[in-house]
């Protein structure tokens, strides 16, 4: 397909067609290759022979609305309009238009226009005639045209086939136009169909508009009246509520639940957490049901109650930090009902927040095997065990649901599968194997093209079927799509992995291994020999072992991928991890992450310090400067913030190849916003206002401004006293990577302080811990731990 599209092109250019149907070929080349731009000119010129070809209008329409050029599909649009004004498509599309512009009273007054020559009985039943009255009411809504909105509502409501979708938007505009009785009847009779519904009650109080707690507690009073069976009315008021009055409604929601044994109980109760008052309650009323009910004899509750009340309060002290009462409860929940998923996943979890993942892994496969065809509780274990970067046996894991006969992995990506991948990323990441973590950042970035690509085909289908709601929906949501956590995880990671390679090339490994020989013996240089030979055989009978199932494998998938690559104009180029790890630019590469990042995730104080970092190797200051305004925005007091200031400062006063006009302008900003733009003072200005020992990025900043520093540091990172809340991985990593230098006495300290703190955390365990349980357990390989968040 590629080698003959290429060839048409080639054909094209040869004949120099100054004629309609070559340069519309050659827009519909470009266009299965996926050069939308290129493609648009090339219709444009095919326009400029034959300007009324509806077709040619319609493929440039489509392309232009992919490309999101709203004005130029308006345009398109309107000519389209005034060729076959007959046409339904040709109304909704020039409606659609002005309504991505955001002029909604113009789309309105087209769709209107349009809705007039419609011809449609108000007793027939015409899904597609109902849809159009939504979209122009939705349209009405958006153009703040509340009381014509409502009107239309009223008006056209027998024609309308989704009922519910009318009462809801009905609530909605009475509210907006203070109608405040009309809006309590709609929002009563929405609660008579769905009583478990949080919106409905929301609209509630906004339309009865209660003084008072007490008021506002007797609108659910009087719903849970009404529906006996309801938890919503009975958990809302959690929210508001306080003191012995939260007490009598938490223990009445909290004994319904316990005796139904209602495992998500704690899960509707978390966002209480905030509250240290509550907290307590709910604490003292939990344990004083286990108290009762262990010495209750009687035959009222039923004999699961006492283990649901243990199951939360594991999940209780889990979520407070107290991981050791949190395993004694969930051990005796176990004792009593072996056979219960639901405590194996609890016990996994606690583990996992004590941060000892390999034990969260394990458990999390115990309660796997307890019910293997669940699909969830296998991804869950899979997940688990990527986040102990045990690779191969989640790969294992995950090959009991995908397709027989494909590989797993290949599957998954198939699948676009990304909660996987994204773990993937990670887990290599951990084990320093970057090429594999870049291949998997790069799969996602795939999936987010594809979706990107995937919403052509639903321009022309969306306004053949009038499903313009949803078709104006996944427009918007297109626009944002890179804001997703798959990419924002898959981006940040392989944007650190960039920097990382920037940092420390990866070097040659031949010419290593010579000046390695040179220096051998002979004797040891045979020893050596044999030795590289043995791996060699050993490495090529894996190699031939891969490439027979990538064989198989490939016999069962070449049909399909014929098919996509037909589609698509051609396969996509591989990727392998040692040609992405050997990257000649990765600060460019870094980029290509990063600038959607930088327009979509604005909020996230990481996307505009990673920003930094790349601007700061590629000398950047005036984009270093835009970076750390924007994250001094989102949070001041941060420490990798204060990282990044301090390099700034410091290399905006030594560097001697900055233009003088972009020094003044610099130091006229730094002045303006933090009043000293000299790194030494400032430092010492953001220790003096420490209540805490010193943070990682400060104490790493001490000894890059003054390598005399280092045993100053590493005393101020390391100290530990009851007060102080710097306990964290982190700073143990730090003061073990040497950039205090050396200072492993105080690094074992603080190791074994934090262990006497925190006994389950695998980081802070003793020196061979790990590899006396993985022999213990019969496992000799070495992995490594993810257990922090780096910078």
């Amino acid at each position: 397909m590629k080698r003959m599209t290429q060839g048409c092109k080639e054909l094209c250019i040869f004949l120099n067609w100054p004629c309609v149907p070559g340069w519309h070929v050659y827009g519909l080349l470009q266009r299965s290759d996926k050069k939308y731009d290129e493609a648009i000119k090339c219709y444009r010129n095919a326009l400029k022979w034959d300007k009324d070809n509806l077709q040619i209008l319609r493929d440039l329409s489509l392309l232009q609305i992919q490309m999101r050029d709203l004005e130029g599909y308006r345009e398109t649009r309107y000519q389209l309009l005034q060729l076959r004004p007959a046409q339904r498509a040709s109304w909704i599309g020039y409606a659609i238009a002005y309504h991505l512009l955001e002029d909604y009273e113009m789309a309105a007054k087209i769709i209107e226009e349009f809705r007039k020559t419609q011809q449609t009985s108000p007793d027939k039943v015409d899904y597609e005639y109902s849809e159009l009255l939504l979209y122009q009411n939705q349209v009405l809504r958006e153009a703040g045209l509340h009381k014509e909105a409502l009107e239309h509502l009223s008006n056209y409501e027998k024609q309308i086939c989704d009922k519910l979708a009318v009462e809801e938007t009905r609530g909605e505009l009475l509210l907006k136009l203070e109608r405040l009785d009309e809006a309590t009847e709609v929002y009563r009779r929405l609660l008579e169909r769905n009583p478990e519904n949080w919106s409905y009650y929301h609209g509630l109080e906004k339309a009865l508009k209660p003084s008072t707690v007490e008021e506002r507690y007797k609108i659910f009073e009087e719903a849970w009246e009404k529906f006996p069976k309801g938890l919503v009315p009975r958990r809302l008021p959690l929210n508001f509520l306080s003191g012995d009055k939260f007490r009598e409604c938490l223990d009445r929601y909290l004994r319904m639940n316990f005796s139904k044994g209602c495992p998500p109980v704690f899960t509707t109760l978390k966002s209480l957490y905030n509250d240290k008052e509550k907290v307590a309650i709910i604490e003292e009323l939990v344990v004083g049901y286990e108290t009762s009910l262990k010495s209750y004899d009687g035959k009222e509750e039923p004999p699961t109650t006492l283990l649901w009340v243990q199951y939360f309060l594991a999940q209780h002290y889990d979520m407070i930090g107290q991981q050791t009462l949190a395993l004694e409860y969930i051990n005796t929940a176990i004792e009593s009902t072996p056979t219960l998923i639901e405590l194996f996943l609890i016990k996994a979890k606690i583990y996992k927040h004590a941060g000892n993942i390999k034990e969260a892994a394990q458990w999390m496969d115990e309660a796997q095997a307890l019910d293997t065809a669940d699909r969830f509780i296998n991804s869950k274990c899979a997940k688990y065990m990527l986040k102990a970067t045990m690779i191969k046996e989640a790969e294992e894991m995950c090959s009991k649901f995908t397709r027989e006969g494909a590989s797993a992995v290949e599957n998954l990506n198939e699948m676009q599968c990304m909660w996987f991948q994204t773990e993937c990323a990670l887990a290599y990441k951990a084990m320093n194997k970057f090429g594999d973590a870049l291949k998997k950042c790069h799969e996602i970035e795939r999936h987010f093209v594809e979706i990107t690509d995937d919403q052509f085909d639903f321009h022309t289908y969306c306004m053949r079927k009038m499903t313009l709601r949803s078709y104006v929906d996944l427009l918007k949501l297109e626009d944002v799509l890179r804001m997703h956590p798959f990419y924002y995880k898959a981006a940040i990671t392989a944007i650190q992995i960039y920097l990382s390679l920037h940092d420390n090339p990866l070097t040659d490994d031949s010419k290593e291994l010579q000046a390695d020989t040179a220096n051998l013996s002979d004797k040891e240089l045979k020893k050596l020999r044999n030795k590289q030979r043995r791996a060699q055989k050993k490495a090529q009978l894996e190699e031939e072992k891969k490439n027979a199932e990538k064989e198989k494998q490939l016999k069962n998938q070449k049909k399909k991928k014929e098919d996509d690559d037909e589609e698509i104009g051609g396969p996509k180029e591989e990727l392998i991890p040692d040609k992405l790890v050997k990257v000649e630019n990765p600060l460019e590469e870094a980029i290509k992450f990063l600038t959607p990042l930088k327009h979509l995730v604005k909020d996230k104080i990481d996307t505009h310090l990673l920003a930094f970092e790349i601007y700061f190797r590629k000398e950047k200051y005036l984009l270093m400067l835009q970076s750390v305004k924007r994250a001094l925005a989102i949070d001041p007091d941060h420490p990798w913030l204060h990282q990044c200031l301090v390099r700034f400062f410091k290399g905006v006063s030594e560097s001697k190849e900055l233009p003088e006009v972009v020094r003044t302008v610099l130091k006229q900003e730094i002045t303006r916003l933090f009043g000293d733009s000299n790194a030494k003072s400032f430092n010492q200005a953001y220790l003096t206002k420490l209540t805490f020992s010193l943070p990682p990025a400060a104490a790493k900043m001490m000894v890059y401004l003054d390598s005399s520093m280092q045993t100053k540091a590493a005393e101020l990172a390391g100290a530990l006293d009851e007060s102080l809340n710097n306990r964290t991985i982190q700073v143990l990593e730090c003061l073990r990577s040497g950039a205090l230098g050396d200072c492993k006495e105080h690094a074992e300290s603080y190791r074994a302080e934090c262990h006497k703190l925190y006994p389950y955390t695998l980081a802070f365990m003793p020196p061979g811990y790990e590899e006396n349980t993985k022999i213990a357990n019969g496992d000799v390989s070495t992995e490594t731990e993810e257990l922090a968040n780096e910078m």
